[in-house]
């Protein structure tokens, strides 16, 4: 396995009776990069990141996840890679700073464990039960856990489910901190416009296949294709058209208008549109 490679998978398959979940997936997340794995409901997105956590078998192919097969790990494997679940657990009767110490004893060379708290945006909330935490707040916890034994990769299933848009953004900083000291992170999410604010690249997995990996912007092609300028005649007629250089079609409607271009947009198509196209979605 390529050093520089934190999971390297070749050929993997797994079914369910006569139902195939993965059908022949590649992949390769490089260390240090923040991927995005995204897929609708039932397109083996699960299944491939519970083989990648050892957690669920394979029935074909090679993987190899910070050089081990997860399968059949080294006896250190497992504290090297944490796991950000969409519910951990509940510890109603504990406070975030018992939880933490508590998760810290699993480890061999744990961090300081009021330093993650800290880290994770929970310090004024040490000493609160965790039962009275806010959702987003509960989430950080989550986190914590999963960072607490100095993780080398970080699996993240959908981070933000019921967040509201600041605990988002709040959240975001704490993976950019996280991926900025050289944690490699594979992240599962159905927000596309977390995908593409977080992930150096993302994958698409339909149907089983990994269809397309690429950095955001260049999924689908969507860097090459068309803007949609749109504006309004002087009656108010909306008008659109499709360029492949907006910028001189809009040079010449302002010329026209003399200026300004009333209801002037320019457009072009967003990473959900694009993901959108290749699930099949109409």
């Amino acid at each position: 396995m390529d050093d520089q490679l934190a999971i390297s998978v070749r050929g993997l398959r797994k079914a369910y009776g006569d139902t195939v979940a993965v059908a022949g997936v590649d992949l390769d997340v490089h260390r240090g990069e923040v991927f995005a794995l995204l897929g609708p409901n039932g397109a083996g997105k699960t299944t491939t990141v519970e083989i990648l956590e050892g957690f669920r078998q394979r029935d074909a192919g090679e993987v190899r996840v910070l050089g081990s097969d997860p399968a059949n790990p080294e006896a250190n494997w497992r504290a090297r890679v944490g796991i950000v679940l969409q519910g951990t657990g509940e510890f109603d009767e504990l406070t975030v700073g018992e939880v933490v110490r508590h998760f810290a004893g699993f480890y061999p060379d744990a961090d300081d464990p009021d330093k993650v708290v800290e880290r994770v945006g929970l310090a004024g909330k040490a000493k609160a039960r965790t039962h009275t935490l806010s959702g987003g707040q509960k989430r950080r916890l989550d986190v914590a856990l999963g960072i607490i034994g100095r993780p080398e990769l970080l699996f993240l299933d959908e981070p933000t489910t019921g967040f509201d848009p600041e605990a988002r953004r709040e959240f975001w900083e704490l993976i950019r901190d996280l991926a900025a000291a050289g944690t490699t992170i594979v992240l599962t999410t159905h927000y596309l416009d977390e995908a593409e604010a977080l992930a150096d690249r993302v994958g698409v997995i339909v149907g089983g296949r990994l269809v397309e990996v690429a950095p955001p912007k260049e999924l689908g092609h969507r860097q090459e294709a068309l803007a949609t300028i749109s504006w309004r005649t002087p009656d108010g007629t909306p008008e659109t058209a499709q360029s492949a250089t907006p910028t001189a079609l809009v040079t010449e409607l302002a010329a026209r208008f003399g200026g300004e271009v009333p209801g002037l947009t320019v457009t072009r198509p967003t990473l959900e549109d694009v993901y959108l196209t290749m699930i099949g979605h109409r």
